[in-house]
């Protein structure tokens, strides 16, 4: 088996979590797809997936600058991330949310063309340093050692985009039956828990990891 099959692998398992966690993205694709049809919806998910590509490829280079920095450096961020994603999944467990907008920033309603519904898409997650915190913080556990940094973050980086596409995609044709599932005040209440359960685990494995 290739070294790096079961990095890949558990990545692909966990960013699979997080994609379907009911979110802002989640929110934004439902509401596009309902209000402005199929074309809009796809436009939004196409920008969503861009910033996320983005901020990747920001924080595949961030990466390498931060692994090559002195331990201390390097120890002062393992603990913010850790002591980030631990009050993260905290809240989560502790507060869970009833519904896709509790803590989410509102989404205007009204109908939208795909301009603007992909500019929507794209500027929210540009615009929110939660998702490069998430990069920031989650990818390093699955990154092997003695690769290519850059190369491989940005392999992770099209891994989660493609997950993320491919269900946000499957929101916009399925809107209404999954959009009602998803909607329901116990299914988001255990996606939050579950996601703050997930969140605490990688804190406690962020904050038990060394510099390679």
């Amino acid at each position: 088996m290739h070294p790096y099959l079961i990095p890949l692998l558990t990545f692909a398992a966990a960013a699979a979590v997080f994609t379907i966690t009911p979110g802002l993205d989640t929110a934004m694709t439902l509401r596009t797809a309902t209000t402005s049809g199929w074309k809009a919806g796809l436009a939004a998910v196409v920008g969503i997936c861009l910033g996320l590509g983005l901020w990747g490829l920001a924080a595949a280079f961030g990466l390498t600058a931060l692994l090559a920095a002195s331990e201390t450096a390097f120890t002062i961020v393992k603990w913010a991330g850790a002591l980030y994603l631990a009050w993260l999944g905290i809240g989560l467990i502790l507060h869970p949310r009833s519904s896709l907008g509790t803590g989410e920033a509102a989404v205007p309603a009204g109908h939208d063309d795909a301009y603007v519904a992909f500019r929507r898409g794209l500027l929210s997650n540009l615009l929110n340093p939660k998702v490069g915190v998430f990069y920031m913080t989650f990818m390093p556990q699955f990154i092997p050692p003695h690769v290519n940094v850059q190369e491989f973050s940005l392999l992770l980086t099209g891994i989660q985009a493609a997950l993320s596409f491919s269900w946000l995609a499957l929101l916009v044709a399925m809107t209404v039956p999954l959009g009602r599932f998803l909607s329901s005040p116990v299914v988001v209440r255990r996606m939050d828990r579950l996601t703050g359960g997930i969140f605490i685990a990688f804190s406690l494995k962020l904050a038990l990891s060394r510099r390679a």
